[in-house]
């Protein structure tokens, strides 16, 4: 293990020790080298962070040189969610394609080899797998990162991703504890609130969790939201009913629990994100994320301080800080001296998964076409888990089947007609994502639908109960393997 620097003190390593901080840039800056020296165990990647897989290989041994035991955290969750390939769209597919396929060995092996590409790049700590069971069709910001609507199926493959993982010497974090599926706000910008029972929750938000345990889950994450029937008072990540009584005691867990990001606005604008730390510490939670949207060395600062000076005033005990930093580095050994499993590696599961998971309705005799189509990606705003980097769509892949497609990107009242205009003569395809939520969507396939019958549609989202179009495409999610499998089914030849 690597010597810590000799001026620091126990409280103020422990205070360091349960953050997980994020940073900019594609190499380590100064700051951060110097607070692993002091302490520091976790370090956390975004996709700001990630250039290539050499790049990335090249960073965390650049973290490892300072510490050899650093716990290095990434936010990949394959399909829309993807850090790794933030640039050219996920070799894998997501959470609900995964579902749609119910293959639970299948979904093992997608995640081992995620877990295999992960580790290759220095990375043992994934912030995944998403347990939540989408029971909210308007939820905004979980949809496809879920395995679907039904808590068994979501309980059996969170149980195989977990495993996958896991196997492949990272560790997961499965989340959003007690479950965010049934919301309607997203808590990157406001605190979401479920009003279910609580006989409800323990049948279905819960049921994946106890899968997760089950299957050795190494971590999970806290949710931001307030769960009136199991804590009135306090959000989940703040509430020692909902981590202590619940998670710990009832749930039996013993791993490390760690909150969502405490900079987003459930709890920093409601509590504070230094307020807001010391209260999660409190309520159970062993670590800190932070650095999706604050990502430099004042914020560490500051929420070490709170932590120290919570300790000195009473309201954080001793222990309780001293326990959560022995869990994460607890984890830290647990990466450092776990090997890889002998499975043999699929380079290529992503794609096979991706074309299993796809549900093709041929409205009417459809013929994959011979010449390139115009594709109008009609496109909503992306939510800040997702991100706006990531490309997604079927237009590159396609242009690569049938070179001279053209494309274009359409959203609002006049999309429909607007894509009528752009393509011409040209056969469309119509590429959505989550039509069900937007309505300016689902008037412009009326219109291109109207103007246009022979228009194929592409979903990328949440599938309709209704297939539409000449052909109609659900691929349960917009890894770019899932617009690969698309693309083959409309130019197949």
């Amino acid at each position: 293990m690597t010597t810590l620097a000799s001026g620091t003190d126990t409280l103020t390593r422990d205070a360091l020790t349960v953050l997980q901080p994020g940073f900019t840039g594609t190499t380590a800056p100064d700051w951060l080298l110097r607070r692993l020296g002091e302490g520091l165990a976790s370090v956390g990647l975004f996709g700001r962070n990630v250039a290539s897989p050499e790049q990335l290989t090249a960073l965390t041994a650049q973290l490892r040189a300072e510490r050899d035991d650093v716990l290095v955290a990434i936010d990949e969750e394959g399909g829309d969610v993807t850090r790794l390939e933030v640039h050219t769209g996920s070799s894998f597919p997501g959470n609900h394609a995964l579902g749609a396929v119910d293959d639970v060995e299948l979904t093992r092996q997608v995640a081992l080899e995620l877990g295999r590409r992960l580790a290759a790049c220095g990375v043992n700590f994934n912030w995944a797998p998403s347990a939540d069971v989408n029971s909210n069709p308007a939820n905004p910001v979980i949809g496809v990162r879920s395995f679907g609507a039904d808590q068994d199926l979501v309980a059996r493959h969170t149980a195989a991703y977990v495993t996958g993982l896991q196997a492949a010497g990272v560790a997961a974090c499965t989340k959003h504890f007690p479950g965010h599926g049934d919301t309607a706000v997203d808590s990157h910008h406001a605190m979401p609130r479920i009003d279910a029972a609580a006989e409800v929750l323990h049948a279905r938000e819960l049921a994946p969790f106890h899968a997760a345990i089950a299957a050795g889950s190494l971590a999970i994450m806290s949710a931001h939201i307030l769960v009136p029937a199991l804590d009135p008072a306090r959000p989940a990540t703040l509430s020692p009913t909902i981590l202590t009584d619940l998670l710990r005691t009832e749930l039996g867990y013993d791993g490390l629990i760690v909150t969502d990001g405490i900079e987003m606005q459930a709890i920093s604008a409601t509590y504070g994100i230094e307020h807001g730390s010391v209260l999660a510490l409190a309520a159970g939670a062993d670590a800190i994320c932070v650095g999706g949207g604050l990502s430099d060395e004042e914020t560490v600062r500051r929420l070490c301080d709170a932590l120290v000076a919570a300790v000195r005033s009473g309201e954080l005990p001793e222990e309780r800080l001293a326990e959560a930093a022995e869990r994460v580095r607890a984890l830290a050994r647990w990466t450092a001296t776990t090997a890889t499993a002998p499975d043999a590696e699929a380079p290529d599961i992503g794609l096979v998964a991706a074309r299993r998971a796809l549900h093709v309705t041929r409205v009417d005799s459809f013929t994959p076409l011979v010449t390139p189509p115009f594709v109008a990606s009609l496109t909503p705003v992306a939510n800040i888990a997702v991100g706006t980097e990531t490309p997604w769509g079927v237009a590159a892949e396609l242009g690569r089947l049938l070179p001279g497609t053209e494309t274009g990107s359409f959203a609002g009242e006049d999309a429909g007609h607007a894509a009528i205009l752009a393509a011409g003569e040209r056969r469309i395809v119509a590429v959505v994502r989550d039509e069900h939520r937007h309505p300016w969507m689902s008037n412009a396939l009326d219109v291109l639908l109207k103007a246009r019958p022979d228009t194929i549609v592409v979903e990328m989202g949440l599938p309709r109960a209704t297939p539409r179009g000449a052909l109609y495409i659900a691929t349960n999610g917009a890894a770019r393997v899932c617009g690969t499998a698309a693309a083959e089914v409309i130019a197949l030849r």
